[in-house]
Order: structure tokens, then sequence, then C-alpha cells
């Protein structure tokens, strides 16, 4: 019966976590508000008076989850929409953190007077922005693509340095370490998390590539898997897990992976599950009567965080890359980064990790944390549609990029692809026979609504299409670019020169 009972709860969690998503959507919210409420409902202080107060399991299964966050976020990811951004995203997880944490702490020591080493663990631990915000979130807003990559791109790889230093700061025993050893420290476990990341990513798309499984729903466990061999591999060579994950899923997202629909579909729900896990999980640990006294202090250090933290680093990484000549970020994408940072389960996480550790006054650390997570997500995340029109950010109507997927259809050596004609596309009007794919390669069926038919050579193509063409393997690259660039210049692509390069 205990058992039964457990089942029932966790199951009515889920589906009423789910069913939150639809609110916050309509409101803008990340859904991690509600999550984190329906920790605090069923925790010692709610509804049920679950009593959990276990830091170091929290800390395991926070890790684990945001591993699998990591991995759908580099699943889903489109390296042609943030290879661009890469390089300004890259001082930003780097340099941009170094700012963060340091301006924090100043802070921190200054205004609230902290010790040095709670102080600079407070600016570590906020000093990402979290994946699983970022991705909730700015993938509604209509973005320029390279912004929206800066962003993505950056809450991607900036937990990698964050874990590390706060694992540095959290060691009890010996003196706090210095600058010298945190740096080195830190490029040595960057530097190996990547080599894994590099290593396991296209190994891994070789062998999909080239196993035909037996079922279709085998794939996306594989590649979870797989995902999972490069986190473990890296944390076992004393190096970054996070990066290495993140990397290696990024690799595999933009392969051509068999059933890649299904496989980022699965990744998206497992993600999904992390995420209610994680967010009511960390919502039981809090302790709601500890947190009205640290009230103040916390929105003391969220506002030193949002007001001068954040923009600093904001601004140190766009002048270094300006002097780089890496790429260039205006003031107002400047602004919109710095109020775009948001916070979420990862800097709750992290603060499992100094209160696991047995810090001294990690306890109030996680409670400022949990406070300033809460109270600065409700402030951000529905004022960045404004913002964005503000600044002059938004880019409302643009075309989506052509989707195409695949299905291998291993005894006739050939492909089956899925295409959907997106709102914007110029393939829209566009006649079968004006398409004009190379040899063997053949439309065999639209979807359209809710009926499917076999088009003729003149049936006119309409936004909202689903056509599923089938080509020969060697024939498949020729059809994909053919495809691309009719969706962007129309049936005269060839006569504007367009080649239709990813």
């Amino acid at each position: 019966m205990g058992l039964n009972v457990w089942l029932l709860l966790s199951a009515t969690v889920v589906i009423a976590a789910i069913a939150s998503v639809r609110i916050a959507h309509r409101t803008g919210l990340p859904s991690l508000l509600i999550y984190l409420g329906l920790g605090l409902l069923l925790g010692e202080s709610g509804i049920v008076g679950i009593q959990f107060e276990d830091a170091q399991i929290a800390q395991k299964l926070g890790l684990i989850a945001l591993a699998v966050i990591l991995a759908e976020g580099g699943l889903t990811t489109n390296w042609n929409h943030v290879r661009d951004a890469v390089p300004v995203a890259l001082v930003l997880a780097t340099v941009g953190i170094g700012v963060s944490i340091v301006a924090l702490a100043v802070a921190a020591h200054t205004l609230l007077d902290m010790s040095w080493r709670t102080s600079l663990l407070l600016g570590a631990v906020l000093a990402s922005t979290d994946a699983a915000a970022v991705f909730s979130v700015l993938r509604r807003l209509p973005l320029p693509p390279r912004l929206a990559g800066i962003l993505e791109a950056e809450s991607g790889f900036n937990d990698a340095p964050t874990v590390i230093v706060v694992m540095m700061l959290s060691t009890v025993s010996g003196p706090m370490p210095g600058l010298p050893s945190v740096l080195v420290e830190t490029a040595y476990e960057l530097v190996v998390g990547a080599a894994v990341g590099f290593a396991v990513g296209p190994a891994a798309a070789y062998a999909l590539r080239r196993v035909a499984l037996p079922a279709s729903g085998l794939y996306p466990i594989a590649v979870l898997a797989l995902a999972l061999v490069a986190y473990s591999g890296a944390a076992l060579l004393h190096g970054s897990g996070f990066l290495a994950v993140y990397i290696a899923t990024l690799i595999l997202g933009n392969a051509r992976l068999p059933h890649r629909a299904a496989t980022r579909g699965f990744a998206e729900g497992a993600a999904w599950l992390a995420q209610i896990g994680l967010f009511v999980m960390l919502g039981m640990l809090a302790s709601p009567s500890e947190l009205p006294r640290v009230v103040v202090p916390a929105l003391v250090s969220g506002l030193a965080l949002v007001l001068l933290a954040r923009p600093l680093s904001v601004v140190a990484s766009a002048a270094l890359a300006r002097a780089l000549r890496i790429g260039s970020v205006s003031w107002q994408e400047q602004a919109f980064l710095s109020w775009a940072g948001l916070r979420g389960a990862v800097p709750i996480v992290l603060a499992t990790i100094p209160w696991a550790a047995g810090i001294p006054d990690a306890k109030g650390l996680f409670n400022d944390v949990f406070i300033i997570v809460v109270v600065f997500t409700l402030v951000q995340g529905p004022t960045l549609p404004y913002l964005a029109r503000v600044l002059g950010l938004s880019a409302e109507g643009e075309p989506r990029d052509l989707d195409v997927e695949a299905a291998p259809l291993e005894e006739l050596n050939a492909d089956l692809l899925q295409v959907r004609v997106p709102t914007g596309s110029l393939m829209h009007g566009v006649e079968i026979f004006e398409l004009r794919l190379p040899v063997n390669a053949l439309v065999t069926m639209i979807v359209r609504g809710d009926r499917s038919f076999v088009p003729s050579e003149t049936t006119r193509l309409r936004v909202d299409d689903q056509l599923l063409v089938v080509t020969t393997a060697a024939q498949r690259h020729d059809v994909e670019r053919r495809l691309r660039a009719v969706h962007r210049r129309g049936k005269l692509a060839g006569w504007y020169g367009e080649t239709g390069l990813s």
C-alpha cells in the first residue's frame, strides 16, 4: 500500500505540473515557479508535510537532472542558428562568469558583511544563467537569430565553469583556494570535458547512422544513454561533465541521425520530467519558516546581481569580444542580455553543494538563493517580451527554417524525408514539378490539414503542408539542398544563385 500511495502521489504531481505548463505559457512565467510551489505544498510546512532535509541526495539528483536538461538543450539547438554566436557566448560563459562572481562577491561582502568565502560562493552560485529557464522562455520570443543564439549557447556553456568554482570553494579542509589554482583547475576540467564531448559526439553519430536498430523507439534511448556516457566519462576523468554532455548532444542533434524527430521528442519529454522532479524536490527541500528572515539580504543580493554583476559581466564580455574581433554586441543587445540572465534550477542546485559539504552558513545561502530565484524570475520572465519591443529587438514575422526529418529504409538503401512548409516559406504556391528534385527522388504524399493525398506534378504546395519525399541515400544531400533553396528563394532559386547549403 505504501508503494501504491507514493506512486499515486507522484503521478498526481506530474499531471498537475503538466497542466500548469499551459498556465505558465499564457502568463509568460517560467514553469519552474509553479513546480517550486508544488514542492512547497508537499514539503514540511505544506499540505502533505513530507520531511526532506537531505542536501546530499538533492545535490546528486539535481546534477543528474541538470545533465538531462542540458542534453535536451544540445539536441534541440540548431547549430546554424548559434554558430555565429558561439564566440561571444564563450566569452560570456568564461570571462563574464568571472566578472559576475567578483562583482557580486564584493557587493555582498560590502553591503551585507558576509565573509569572503560565503560572498564568493554566493557570486559563483548565481553567476550561471539557467538552461531550463532560458530554453522555456526565450524560445517563445521572436528574437533575432544571433541574439537568441548567444543566450542559448551561453546558458549551455556557463554551467560548467560555475560548477567547478562552487566545488572548489566548497572544500572544507584547508584554506580557500587562490586565483591561480582556480584558473588552472577550471581550465583543466573544461579542456577534458570538451575533449570527451568532441570524442563521444561524432563517434555516437557515426555508430547510430550505421546501426539499423529493430525498433525506432530504441534510437532516442540510445541517444540519451550516449549523452550520459559523455557526462559520466568526463566526470571520471575529473573533467566537466556538463560541458561534455552539451557538446556531445549538440553534435548529435545536428547530425543526420535516423528518426531525429522521435529522438528530439523523447529528449524534450525526458527534460520536462527532469525539470518537474528537480523543482518539486528543491521546493520540498526549502523550509518556508526560515525564508522570511532572509528576505531583505536576499533582495539586496538579487538587486546587486541584476543591476550590477550581470550588466558588468555583459559589458566586459562585449568589450573583450570587440577587442578580439570575434563579434560585436550593440548596446540594445547588451541591455537585453543583462536583463535576460534568467536564474532557475542551476543556482538552487549549486547552493546544495556547500550545504552538503558542511560549509558554515550554507543553509542560509541556500535560502537566499531560493528567494532570489523566485522573486527575480517572477520579475524578469514576463517583462522580456516588452523589453525586446522597447529595444527594437523583436523579430515578429521572421520565417522559420525548413525542418527536414528522415527515417532510413535499410532494404532499399533509401531515405524517407518528412518536410513541413513553414510560415513565410517561398515553397508556398510552388507546383510539384517546379521543385525540380534530382532523379530518383519523388514526393509520394502530401498531408494537408486532416487529409492526405498523392500529389500530381501540378499540385501547388501550401503553408503547413507536410511532404513525404523518398530518395536514394546517395542523393539525399542534393534533395535537401534543393528543398532549402526553393524554401528560401522560390522556384527560381537557381536563377538567384541560391545553393540551399545549411
